[in-house]
């Protein structure tokens, strides 16, 4: 499978079978898939990019006032902030506004876990809260779908992971990549894996993302405007026992233009203990993990001196 497979979500109501087979296929041949009859209205999208350019062509002072920090990850990341954590290797090209699932600061999970709380909304631009709030209502709806789908693929009851992502640590970036000189070459974002269940993007028509083929070949990952990208993440692959794959991937700035990107990524709730819901492939062997230790390890290391001190959170595909 050498391109993104396309999946049409009304089959889910008309077809469900060949739908779950479509999806099964998908995310145990390449681990990605585009999806198209999601219902979404494009000015949702259209607005939510619009929001974003006037974000980031914000003073770069105005935008800093609102950064992140080592105890609160929400807000804005500078270009070039994060490395990918080994030595020599240069910053992703990337500015980006870190948002997560908005909590009242009083509710009772705030206390049982830290990384629940409320976003920092950028005052400067009015509109820019109900804007995403408008689009994170979308994609919470199509994950939904997509959960129904998942469990249905592992021929386990249509339901069985919605009460996972009861208050869930669902989490967006929005991205700006700047754009490469004409003698310029880099990687905007680094090669990596997700670590969610699954990650739902808008791609940018200029392109850019790159994912990684079995073979090893890195293929362009297109699809029709208008069209969602979704990818399997480490969790789901674990939840798979092996069988979706979590694929490598990463972003190549374009030359000459800008890169707008607001993937969301599907988290469960924090006291989530992730381990296979089936009988795992032969040779897929993955501790369990407990979902709230684990995003608070990949958000502390995404700081250049924060280096994992656990390999249970180093995950990847069936070993050989």
């Amino acid at each position: 499978m050498h391109n993104i497979p396309l999946l049409n979500l009304n089959d889910f109501s008309t077809d469900r079978k060949r739908f779950v087979e479509q999806l099964k296929t998908a995310c145990s041949e390449i681990g990605f898939f585009s999806i198209t009859g999601h219902g979404i209205q494009p000015s949702i999208t259209t607005e939510l990019r619009t929001q974003l350019e006037l974000l980031f062509s914000l003073p770069q002072a105005e935008k800093e006032k609102l950064m992140i920090t080592r105890n609160n990850y929400r807000g804005y990341v500078p270009l070039g902030f994060f490395t990918p954590n080994e030595s020599g290797k240069p910053a992703d090209q990337y500015e980006a506004y870190k948002l997560h699932t908005e909590i009242s600061s009083d509710h009772p999970i705030c206390s049982e876990c830290d990384l629940y709380g409320k976003n920092k909304w950028p005052k400067q631009l009015p509109m820019f809260a109900s804007t995403v709030k408008a689009y994170w209502a979308a994609m919470d709806h199509l994950s939904n779908q997509l959960l129904q789908a998942f469990a249905l693929a592992l021929s386990l009851p249509e339901d069985k992971l919605l009460p996972l992502f009861d208050l869930p640590l669902t989490n967006m970036t929005l991205l700006h990549y700047p754009p490469l000189g004409e003698n310029q070459s880099g990687a905007g974002l680094h090669p990596h894996k997700d670590s969610d269940a699954f990650t739902i993007l808008y791609p940018d028509k200029v392109g850019g993302l790159k994912v990684c083929h079995r073979e090893g070949s890195w293929i362009d990952a297109v699809t029709d405007e208008g069209n969602f990208l979704v990818n399997v993440g480490d969790m789901m692959e674990i939840w798979s026992g092996g069988r979706f794959v979590s694929t490598p991937h990463q972003v190549i700035n374009p030359v000459g233009k800008d890169r707008i990107s607001f993937p969301y990524f599907a988290v469960p709730r924090h006291d989530c203990v992730i381990s296979p819901l089936v009988e795992p492939l032969p040779g897929f062997e993955r501790p369990d993990v407990p979902v709230g230790k684990w995003q608070a390890e990949v958000w502390r290391t995404n700081w250049a001196d924060e280096l994992p001190d656990d390999p249970v959170y180093d995950l990847g595909t069936i070993k050989n």
